[in-house]
């Protein structure tokens, strides 16, 4: 079993757990709130790639990054999602242009 099934056989038991008669309609957007997606490596890949193309100056920005992941993963990014990336642009010569904006 991958490790992308085995996350969602985790979520799907804990929703079976704490919905046992199956969930309400009115709790869909808390549920969504809690089961923020995680990017995958080659979405963080495909985020940096992006980025190093579309910035020439040398200079990248947090809310760069940030707009970037809100734009594949039409959500709000995660706080490990934005260090991830930063943590990948780092490693190929592109650190962040204000890295104390956390």
């Amino acid at each position: 079993m991958t490790s992308n099934a085995s996350f969602l056989e985790s979520v799907l038991n804990w929703l079976r757990a704490g919905y046992p008669q199956g969930v309400p309609q009115e709790d869909y957007v808390a549920l969504f709130a809690v089961l923020h997606r995680r990017l995958t490596e080659p979405e963080v890949n495909q985020i940096v790639e992006q980025l190093v193309v579309d910035n020439t100056d040398g200079t990248i920005e947090r809310s760069q990054v940030e707009a970037a992941i809100s734009k594949l993963a039409h959500e709000k990014p995660g706080e490990d999602d934005v260090n991830r990336v930063a943590a990948r642009l780092a490693a190929v010569g592109w650190p962040l242009a204000h890295p104390s904006d956390a």
